[in-house]
């Protein structure tokens, strides 16, 4: 409608500019300015307020609703008597006890599907373009929540979601309150926030994504119809710095996305970043070589951090360090400065004797199994250190470390869920992390005979996943998980019968009805002479396989 002065409201509708975050002063969730610059009067200040006039203006009482003990639209307010065990506060305004709803009952999980289906609209944390302009902008909008606490960033190719999860308990044992942001998740969205060790409640995501939608709308409209809007992976972000803040956290472990210079998480600057070791995944994006991928890995390491650097290929190695020097990083290495001494297989895990920053740990319980979680230890130990300010003088309280690294768990990373025949859930999705698990499976396990499950996403290397299984797996039961992006059944039997044979290969066209075959399988035996017992299964291929099965074996998200 044109207005009254003869200028269309799109006259002085300017947009906000991404790179110009000033530009987003007095603009709403729209994109459309408050008012017109031009006038003399504010609306929002100089317009009356109906409920302060109708509660009788500078006469009335509190916020100017009528006189204090009166109610406007109900009359006077009873007086509210609360029996001896019930405090007033938790009645409610008939005076009947106020039952809070459970924050991940029924109706809070309904709440979360269908903001969930809302954020799905969005591009997949599986599609980047390369900026941080976007989360740059929404995190300018929110007051910079990333900004009110210290962070260890956390990058590489495999062990991220263990590295940040020991590092989490690290802290948390030493008294902090601990925010930690990982990602994907296995069974549950909610996984991925997770506060003083525990991912928060449905109902606190949905709060979270209502409190930050509007200034996601903000960014949205501000870059223009042509332009790429907020993917789900960097709204995610910011709604775990919101959280964090909110909580608020004496730390922030995060965990990289895809990569680190263009990762949506990479708008922090962590004081403490962790490489984990580096390998060849999403070619698509990094190149089919690890160098490649180190040299956006290494984004994360920001002027004057410490640097905590997992055991690394030369070239990887040597991307790294040149990074440190570009932007003048301290730099602690796994296998110099800090490493496993010693390592013995124990029931349930493993001991170790740690050489951490500030020197050595011994008797370390860690429940996982796998030299790489080992390692893994390792880095998470320095990262402490290093993030606590311990040297060659100054070593962590080493009773802290034993109990914290005895109370670690890693949903998904070699999970026993089932016992005779066991089953192991494992997420590796990368011929990198399928050998390290078919290395743990051949040293630390004496099964007599192990079926593997697999299913594998369409862009992943399932060739090389199942050529690092084949030596220790009797047979495989190839399956589809629900994923859209799950690779085809026929094709991954394909890769399957080419690698196993056809006698070793069976498909199932569902994860519940191939963990089933699988057990059948190692339940059985053609000769009447041997034992029953002994036998396995690994279910395996990806996270979203090992999720799934998560939820059929009744665990819930952790």
């Amino acid at each position: 409608m044109p207005r009254g002065d003869g200028r269309d409201s799109e006259d002085f509708r300017e947009s906000p500019d991404l790179a110009d975050l000033d530009s987003f002063a007095g603009v709403d969730e729209l994109g459309a300015r408050a008012h017109d610059p031009s006038d003399d009067t504010d609306p929002d200040l100089d317009a009356p307020d109906a409920a302060y006039q109708a509660g009788g203006g500078s006469r009335g009482g509190i916020g100017g609703i009528g006189q204090l003990g009166d109610n406007l639209a109900l009359g006077p307010v009873p007086d509210l008597v609360a029996p001896e065990d019930v405090e007033l506060h938790e009645l409610d305004d008939q005076g009947d006890e106020f039952a809070p709803s459970d924050p991940n009952g029924q109706q809070a999980r309904r709440e979360l599907l269908a903001v969930e289906a809302e954020l799905n609209q969005r591009w997949p944390e599986t599609k980047i373009e390369p900026s941080l302009a976007r989360i740059a902008a929404l995190v300018n909008l929110m007051g910079e929540p990333h900004r009110g606490y210290p962070v260890l960033h956390v990058a590489g190719t495999n062990g991220k979601g263990s590295t940040t999860r020991m590092i989490d308990a690290l802290l948390t044992r030493m008294g902090l309150r601990v925010g930690r942001y990982t990602s994907p998740h296995l069974q549950l969205v909610t996984e991925r926030i997770a506060l003083d060790g525990a991912p928060i409640s449905a109902a606190a995501y949905v709060d979270l994504y209502r409190d930050v939608a509007p200034y996601v709308t903000m960014v949205d409209n501000a870059g223009g119809q042509d332009a790429v809007p907020m993917s789900k992976f960097e709204v995610l972000t910011g709604m775990a710095f919101a959280a964090f803040a909110d909580a608020p956290v004496e730390a922030a472990v995060i965990e990289t996305g895809l990569g680190g210079s263009w990762d949506a998480t990479n708008v922090v600057d962590g004081d403490v970043a962790v490489i984990t070791p580096i390998g060849v995944d999403h070619v698509e994006y990094f190149g089919g070589s690890p160098a490649k991928a180190a040299v956006e890995k290494a984004g994360i390491i920001k002027p004057g951090s410490v640097v905590v650097i997992a055991e690394q290929e030369p070239e990887v190695q040597k991307i790294l360090l040149e990074r440190a020097i570009e932007v003048d990083a301290s730099v602690a290495r796994a296998g110099s400065e800090f490493g496993v001494l010693e390592r013995e297989v124990a029931v349930g895990g493993q001991m170790l004797k740690l050489q951490g920053l500030g020197g050595v740990y011994d008797e370390i319980f860690l429940p996982l199994h796998g030299a790489h979680q080992a390692a893994n230890a390792a880095l998470a130990l320095a990262a402490v250190e290093a993030f606590f300010g311990a040297g060659k003088d100054k070593q962590l309280v080493i009773e802290a470390v034993r109990e914290a690294f005895a109370e670690v768990e890693t949903p998904g990373r070699l999970e026993r869920v089932r016992a005779a025949p066991t089953v192991l859930l494992d997420a590796a999705h990368n011929p990198h992390g399928a050998k390290a698990l078919a290395t743990t499976v051949a040293e630390e396990f004496a099964f007599r005979r192990l079926a593997a499950v697999v299913s594998v996403m369409a862009e992943k290397d399932a060739r090389g996943i199942l050529d690092a299984l084949e030596p220790v797996v009797s047979e495989i039961v190839v399956t589809k998980n629900s994923s859209p992006r799950a690779m085809p059944l026929d094709e991954l039997n394909d890769v399957a019968i080419s690698i196993f044979g056809e006698d070793r290969v069976v498909a199932e066209p569902s994860l519940d009805a191939a963990i089933e075959t699988a057990i059948g399988l190692v339940e059985q035996s053609d000769d009447p002479e041997e034992p029953l017992a002994g036998g396995g299964v690994l279910v395996t291929g990806s996270v979203v396989t090992a999720g799934e099965a998560r939820t059929l074996f009744g665990k819930e998200p952790a």
